[in-house]
């Protein structure tokens, strides 16, 4: 029996340092996966959880994108630009709530998905487009802008994986800021030909490539 104790006792702090060590690397993985400004998750730890979400048939796929972001720099600077940026994540992530998820992709532009189970999502994302559009806390009320969003049904499109309904989410916020509809839902017709997967107007598109079909 003293043996065993002491054997214990001696394996006891090993046993402790690495549950210490363990808790380390999770908190260190949670934390880059997470963006620095916005703490909303990053492009590949948002592709891992969206993805999962899209076996549910009622997920939909939304793209977000700030309007005038860049004005808004070079008018009020930088520190207002990035207090947008953390408004309009939060503001984001409250509205995606516990079932979905939000990230952001880089620069100004922002992806969820969230699960639609009453079939309301174009109200709902009425919604939060004017939740968007409100002027950030703290800051000059005219720091504030729209934000373009384009969503696609995933059910629509079976056959496509998350890369593909972020494109065709992405040809619809196009859309919806050209004509400054706020909102727009990815319609039926084609994509546009793209290279390296930018649509139309983005550094690496085909400037020949057709239009997507859109609906309201």
């Amino acid at each position: 029996m003293n043996t065993l104790l002491t054997m214990l006792a001696a394996v006891a702090p090993v046993a402790s340092g690495w549950t210490a060590h363990t808790l380390w690397l999770r908190r260190r993985l949670n934390v880059a996966r997470r963006d620095p400004l916005t703490g909303l998750r990053t492009r590949a730890a948002f592709t891992r959880r969206a993805t999962a979400l899209l076996r549910d048939p009622q997920a939909v796929v939304v793209l977000a994108d700030v309007d005038k972001f860049k004005q808004i720099n070079d008018t009020f600077g930088h520190a207002a630009g990035d207090a947008l940026l953390q408004a309009t994540a939060d503001r984001l992530a409250h509205h995606v709530g516990r079932s979905g998820v939000a990230g952001r992709l880089g620069g100004d532009e922002f992806a969820a998905v969230l699960i639609d189970d009453h079939g309301t999502a174009a109200d709902m994302l009425a919604v939060l487009h004017g939740v968007l559009a409100r002027p950030v806390d703290g800051q000059d009320p005219a720091v504030h802008t729209t934000v373009s969003l384009g969503w696609v049904r995933a059910a629509d499109f079976p056959s496509d994986d998350l890369s593909g309904l972020l494109r065709r989410a992405d040809e619809a916020m196009y859309a919806a800021k050209q004509a400054r509809a706020g909102t727009r839902r990815a319609g039926l017709g084609r994509l546009f030909a793209t290279v390296t997967g930018r649509r139309a107007g983005r550094a690496g598109a085909r400037p020949d490539a057709p239009v997507v079909g859109v609906a309201a």
